[in-house]
Parts: structure tokens; sequence; C-alpha cells
């Protein structure tokens, strides 16, 4: 492994070279106080890096369920909705679904995955409405009833509160069942 440092300590080695010879010290980096206190400090990184390579990291259990909540929120951003006033002021229907799904979020044992966002054939300028259908994910034994309520109270208050629209739909799909 070569280390690009180009930094000559004051003895004229480079640090490259002394972590080249880590292992095979010579007259000079044994009595050079240089070369010795970057050959301790590399011998210590070393070490470090070695402890490292060799711990297993386990990913979080929900890792690929929040990269594909990211891929699926992921839509042209063509897609928008009015916001109240004038007809001009427009949100993109992927920002409507992150503030949803992380209003669903919130709630104990949910966990929100897709979010689809269309304007309703209701929607006027001075009162936009909107149509959505979350996917969520569950955990088993911890999701009642009330925790179902709870998500539609959320993201109701969510469209309304945080982004100014009226909710004319709200499909809760349960996508997947997460072990407790």
């Amino acid at each position: 492994m070569a280390v690009t440092s180009d930094y000559v300590l004051p003895c004229g080695r480079d640090v490259e070279e002394v972590w080249e010879a880590i292992d095979l010290s010579d007259e000079h980096t044994r009595s050079c106080p240089h070369c010795a206190a970057v050959r301790e400090s590399l011998l210590v990184l070393r070490a470090a890096t070695d402890e490292l390579v060799r711990e297993e990291v386990e990913p979080p259990f929900d890792l690929v369920s929040r990269v594909m909540s990211a891929v699926r929120a992921d839509v042209r951003r063509s897609d928008v909705v009015p916001l109240p006033g004038d007809g001009l002021a427009r949100i993109s229907t992927r920002a409507v679904a992150a503030v949803l799904r992380y209003a669903a979020d919130g709630v104990d044992g949910v966990r929100a995955r897709a979010c689809r966002v269309e304007e309703a054939p209701e929607s006027t300028v001075s009162d936009p409405v909107i149509e959505v259908e979350l996917s969520i994910a569950i955990t088993a034994g911890l999701v009642t009833h009330q925790a179902y309520d709870e998500v539609r109270r959320r993201v109701l208050a969510a469209a309304s509160a945080r982004i100014g629209v009226r909710l004319a739909r709200l499909d809760l799909v349960v996508a997947d069942v997460l072990e407790g």
C-alpha cells in the first residue's frame, strides 16, 4: 500500500520511503528521530487499519428499505401539484411524497415506502387537492389498528399544515411486514 505524501522529513527522507521500508528498518530509520517517529505513527496506523479490516460490520436492518424508498421517490422533476394562492406556485410530487413519508415514519413500528402523489380532479387554484397512495412496512407485533389511524392522522396533518394542500384520498398499502 503506497502512501502519497510529498512530505519530506527534516532528514531528507520522504514519508513514503519510511512506509515502504516499515518492516525493514535500516540503521538510518533506527537512529533518526524523525524517521523513527514517523515509523511508529505508521505502525499505529497500520494496526488500526488491520483492526478495522477484521471487524465485521452489520448494516442497519432497514438499510435496504431506506435505499429503496429513496430510489422509488426519485421521479421526474416535471411532476408537480399546485400550492394554494394564485396558481403560479407549484411543488414537486417528489417533495410532497418526502414530507408525507416522513410523517408516516414517525409512527412506531411503521416505515414508509413508496408514495405516489397526484393532483385530484376536483383540485382548484384556491383549493389544491391531491390523491395519495402510501406504501408502508409494518413491524410484526408492534402495529395495531391505532397505528394505522395515527399514520393517517399524521399524513393528513402534514399535507395540510406543512404543504398547504388537502387530501381527497389517502390509500395506505401494507407492502411489507418486518420482523419485530
